[in-house]
C-alpha cells in the first residue's frame, strides 16, 4: 500500500443490484502519482468499481469514498469531474469525423473576448500537444487531420492527452489496449508512462497482465467482487504473478505465502 495520503480511497465499499453482489466490502486506494493496474475476469466487479469512482453509482450504505483524505458524500459524475477524475473507455469517446483540434477541445472550447470560437488558439495548443505529448513528428498529421484517419493507439493517445491537458488528477483507462496490434499497444503503454511523468495518477484496467506489468507500480486483483490480492511490482516476477492470477481464478484467493502490498 502507499504510505502517503492516497489520492482516492474506498473503505468497505459494497454495491448490490437486487440479489447480485457486484462489490463486497472492497478496500481499495490509488496513491498520488501512482499507476495501479486492476486485473480481473469478466464479472469480477471492475466496471462497478470504476462507476463508483466516476460517480455513476453510489456505494451501498456503510461504504465510504475518500478524496485526499476527505470523505465524499453523494459523489456524482459532475462532482467527480470537478475533483479531476477522467475516464477513457474502450470506445475512446472521440468524434471520428471531426478534426484533431475539435476533439481535444470538445465541450471545453476556447473563446475570444467576444464569445466567438478562438480557432487559432485551439489549433496552436493542439499543435503543441502533438509534439510535446502525442509524439507526432510527421507533417502528414496536422491539427486539422480527421481522427478517423488515425490508428487505434493514436486515438487512445488523443483521449489521454485531452484528459491531461485539462488537468485531470486521476485517469482511468478501461481496456485501452483491446484490439490493438503489438506496436499500437506499445504506444499506449508509452502514454501511460507519460501520465506518470506528468505527476498524475492512473487506474489501468486490463485482462492482460503482460500489458499491465510493465507500467504499473502496484497490481490489484479483483475476483467476484472482492480484492483477492495486491502486489507491488517488485515483489513478484511476471511468471509468479501469472501463477497467482491462475490460482485466484480457480480458488478466489492467493496461494499460501504469496506477498501482498
Amino acid at each position: 500500500m502507499t504510505t502517503a495520503q492516497p489520492l482516492i480511497r474506498m473503505a468497505s465499499v459494497s454495491k448490490t443490484f437486487g440479489e447480485v453482489h457486484s462489490l463486497r466490502e472492497v478496500n481499495f486506494e490509488i496513491g498520488q502519482n501512482e499507476i495501479v493496474g486492476l486485473l480481473g475476469d469478466n464479472g469480477a466487479g471492475k466496471s462497478t468499481l470504476v462507476k463508483i469512482i466516476t460517480g455513476y453509482h453510489q456505494p451501498d450504505p456503510g461504504g465510504t469514498v475518500y478524496w485526499k483524505g476527505q470523505p465524499i458524500t453523494d459523489l456524482d459524475v459532475v462532482k467527480a469531474r470537478k475533483l479531476g477524475v477522467q475516464a477513457v473507455y474502450q470506445e475512446r469517446a472521440l468524434a471520428d469525423q471531426q478534426s484533431l483540434w475539435r476533439n481535444i477541445f470538445m465541450g471545453r472550447e476556447r473563446t475570444t473576448f467576444l464569445g466567438l470560437l478562438d480557432v487559432n488558439r485551439m489549433q496552436h495548443e493542439t499543435r503543441q500537444l502533438m509534439t510535446q505529448l502525442m509524439g507526432f513528428t510527421s507533417t502528414a498529421v496536422t491539427p486539422d487531420t480527421s481522427v478517423k484517419h488515425m490508428s487505434g493507439g493514436e486515438r487512445q493517445g488523443v483521449a489521454i492527452t485531452r484528459a491531461l491537458h485539462f488537468e485531470a488528477e486521476l485517469l482511468i483507462l478501461d481496456e485501452p489496449t483491446m484490439g490493438l496490434s503489438l506496436s499500437e499497444t506499445a504506444k499506449v503503454l508509452d502514454f501511460v508512462g507519460d501520465i506518470k511523468k506528468a505527476g498524475k495518477a492512473c487506474l489501468f484496467i486490463d485482462h492482460n497482465i503482460f500489458h499491465v506489468h510493465p507500467v504499473a507500480d502496484r497490481i490489484v486483483v479483483l475476483d467476484r467482487g472482492r480484492v483477492a490480492g495486491q502486489f507491488l511490482k517488485g515483489e513478484l516476477g511476471l511468471e509468479e504473478l501469472v501463477l497467482e492470477l491462475r490460482h485466484v481464478a480457480e480458488t478466489g484467493s492467493l496461494r499460501s505465502g504469496a506477498p501482498s502490498a
